[in-house]
């Protein structure tokens, strides 16, 4: 499956679970959910994946943790909040060159229309 696909497949089940539970959830329901639909696809995914944080050639575990991740290359940063701002989406490129992924999704479930909460965000490395 390309990047393409996999982000159209990862985006279509979020709106499935948006449109189950509505806005209003804390992320954490919105986590759970999203990472049982994806399990059930038969792709892998983790959660909460530690994010280690490399600097001066020394490997520091600073508590950061990747909400989900698709087959080791889908990046998903899962918010639920009023408005997502640029603070968000510069989190999402920092977690995505820290972890030298290419491709990551930053999606609000806090919204009426999830399309209207989804940022596809790629890291130029």
């Amino acid at each position: 499956m390309n990047e393409n696909e996999l982000t159209g497949k990862v985006i279509g089940l979020a709106m499935e679970v948006h449109s189950a539970l509505g806005p209003g959830l804390l992320e954490s329901a919105y986590k759970e959910c999203l990472f049982h639909k994806i399990q059930k696809t038969g792709l892998m995914v983790e959660k909460e994946k530690p994010l280690p944080l490399i600097y001066e050639e020394v490997k520091l575990d600073c508590g950061h943790r990747i909400d989900l991740l698709v087959e080791n290359q889908l990046l998903l940063e899962l918010k639920s909040v009023e408005a997502l701002n640029d603070l968000y989406l510069a989190q999402t490129l920092t977690y995505l060159r820290v972890g030298n992924y290419k491709l990551g999704l930053l999606i609000n479930f806090n919204v009426l229309r999830l399309k209207d909460g989804v940022k596809r965000v790629i890291n130029g490395f």
